[in-house]
């Protein structure tokens, strides 16, 4: 990728504290991708800390692990220890500008501790719906979940927010100073011009009508609910992903076809191959597998709540249903497999109505939060202490 032009005066040194990277495949991991990358190609240094195992580098720069453990029947997922003495050696050896946090819980509260403990600026990512999560597993969300998330965000210079509904329902909440930092899409990628005829002929060789899900494969995610459009003529159902639940979902599944977890040019191919997305998850603060289908010129039906309701213009670029009704997904998907017009109609306004959302612009205005919350930050750091502000520059830095 060749360097862009810096996007302020002087590099800026970030922190990504995640919850989730690589090798875990997710929406936080992506998206930490997408901003590390960007900081790289605009001259900016930054350190990931992460936990668990996997690369030890990510775009030249180095990924610090941090102890982590699977989680009791996802164990391909792991979840980050609030290691606050191993989090503040490994902030204090970079020495960073901003600390950015990934979807903090755990390890996020230890590297908030750590931050406030010197005085450092921090951004906090709200972008994963843990008290929805963790009510389809039946854990206590309101008495335990909120309360524990509330505290981090309201310790946070600022929090980032994906989508209005999401942003509304953080506000309603009572968490302080929300802005809204959307998501980016690769136009290149994730692009009508990747449709394959051939690999459509494979999967539907009597032309049925291919309508497909790309995602975890999660209760969470509520997939199983695709075997409601079993009784749908003329389908031919793709699931693509991977996950806890994958074993059951063929099961209950048997003529849909199973590709396991795509990437590259394979899942630009299957994205654009599809004549309509299905997405059944209703717990999501933004949902990117929506704006990539979107953005391969496939009409969605989505869910009528969280961050869909963003991306999704019923009757436009696709159809919304209640999540509480099956009756209304089956309705929805159904009103576009037997209607070619009206499915080619939100097809073609599907790609326009995510265009101007590029990476790039999503993260320069990323860029701009850290300038402003350190610019804000710049006054404390005059105090005593073990940080000092750095010569020519807001910031601190460990002396």
């Amino acid at each position: 990728m060749p360097a862009l032009a810096p996007t302020s005066a002087a590099p800026l040194r970030v922190a990504v504290v995640t919850e989730s990277f690589l090798p875990q495949v997710n929406g936080v991991t992506n998206s930490v991708c997408r901003v590390v990358e960007h900081l790289a190609a605009t001259g900016h240094q930054a350190v990931v800390i992460a936990p668990g195992r996997g690369p030890v580098r990510y775009a030249g720069f180095p990924v610090l692990r941090l102890p982590g453990v699977s989680l009791p029947g996802y164990r391909s997922f792991s979840v980050g220890l609030p290691a606050l003495r191993l989090m503040t050696a490994a902030l204090r050896a970079f020495s960073p500008d901003v600390v950015h946090l990934a979807s903090p819980v755990l390890l996020g509260h230890a590297a908030v501790e750590a931050a406030r403990r010197w005085a450092l600026p921090t951004v906090a990512v709200f972008q994963t719906d843990l008290a929805g999560f963790a009510r389809r597993y039946g854990l206590p969300a309101d008495r335990v979940l909120w309360p524990w998330l509330h505290r981090i965000h309201a310790a946070v210079d600022r929090t980032l927010v994906p989508s209005a509904p999401t942003l509304r329902m953080l506000a309603e909440r009572g968490f302080p100073r929300l802005h809204r930092w959307p998501r980016g899409v690769d136009g290149e990628r994730f692009n009508p011009a990747h449709r394959d005829e051939e690999l459509r002929r494979r999967i539907a060789p009597r032309g049925q009508v291919i309508v497909g899900y790309v995602g975890r494969l999660a209760r969470d995610k509520r997939v199983a609910l695709l075997s409601h459009l079993r009784q749908l003529r003329g389908v031919r159902l793709v699931v693509v992903g991977d996950g806890p639940e994958r074993a059951r979902l063929r099961r209950g599944l048997p003529e849909a076809v199973f590709t396991g977890q795509l990437t590259g040019a394979r899942l630009s191919r299957i994205y654009a191959s599809l004549d309509v997305f299905v997405h059944t998850g209703a717990d999501e603060t933004f949902c990117q597998a929506v704006q990539e289908a979107l953005a391969s010129g496939v009409p969605v039906v989505a869910p009528a709540a969280g961050g869909p309701l963003d991306l999704v213009r019923d009757g436009e670029n696709g159809l919304l249903y209640d999540p509480r009704s099956v009756r209304e997904l089956r309705a929805a998907v159904g009103r576009l497999v037997h209607n070619p017009g009206l499915r080619s109609r939100l097809a073609a306004a599907a790609r326009p109505s995510v265009q101007g959302r590029s990476w790039r612009a999503v993260n320069e205005l990323l860029v701009g939060h850290y300038l402003e919350v350190t610019a804000s930050s710049a006054g404390l750091v005059g105090r005593s202490g073990p940080w000092t502000a750095r010569s020519g520059r807001e910031g601190v830095a460990l002396r």
